[in-house]
């Protein structure tokens, strides 16, 4: 990594029990987490953000949720993102054939006409030589009301300000998805977007 860690014993007393779930959860302290909690109170801000956007009663389900957490990263290079994230959709039930289908969406087969919509969506907000266009948001209202399209939204937003500082800090995959190796595919991997529409 870019930056490296404290020692454990380092960190505020308030913020090791984030570390101890983290360990009973996946089996190891998040890379990442160890750096955000550099700064405590920006730590408790971002966990507490997350857990409003991941929480079971969002609007969002959870597999896809976690289908945008995946292709987001993707966008932006960062490999820790996508392992985590795509082991989570694993476990949320998504076929490993999809996951490793999620980078060449657009030319599969395996995505329904909301999953659509929704990395349409994801990917106008990701990409820098993309915008939302209207048509966009009239697509998503076929699937969401206009507090889903906010939740949405925030998760679209959270998820690249997550990977875009891990993949800056260089935070590493932890092993969290054996598939994940294949699901990871650099911007100069990927086919060029197709261009934007004029507003």
């Amino acid at each position: 990594m870019r930056v490296a860690a404290k020692a454990f014993g380092q960190y505020p007393f308030y913020i090791r029990p984030f570390f101890w779930n983290q360990r009973r959860k996946y089996g190891q302290v998040l890379q990442a987490a160890l750096l955000w909690a550099r700064s405590p109170k920006l730590f408790m801000g971002v966990a507490t953000l997350y857990g409003m956007i991941d929480r079971r009663s969002s609007p969002i389900d959870p597999a896809l949720r976690s289908l945008v957490t995946v292709r987001v990263s993707q966008i932006n290079d960062c490999p820790f993102c996508v392992d985590i994230n795509s082991a989570t959709l694993l476990k949320r039930g998504v076929s490993i054939e999809k996951v490793g289908a999620l980078a060449l969406w657009r030319q599969s087969g395996l995505f329904d006409e909301r999953e659509q919509a929704v990395l349409d969506y994801a990917e106008a907000i990701t990409r820098s030589d993309q915008r939302v266009q209207d048509d966009m948001i009239e697509r998503l209202r076929g699937h969401f009301d206009d507090d889903g399209i906010v939740e949405l939204t925030a998760l679209i937003a959270f998820q690249n300000m997550s990977s875009k500082f891990n993949s800056a800090l260089g935070v590493p995959a932890q092993g969290f998805c054996k598939r994940a190796d294949a699901a990871i595919l650099t911007p100069s991997d990927l086919p060029a977007p197709p261009q934007s529409r004029a507003s």
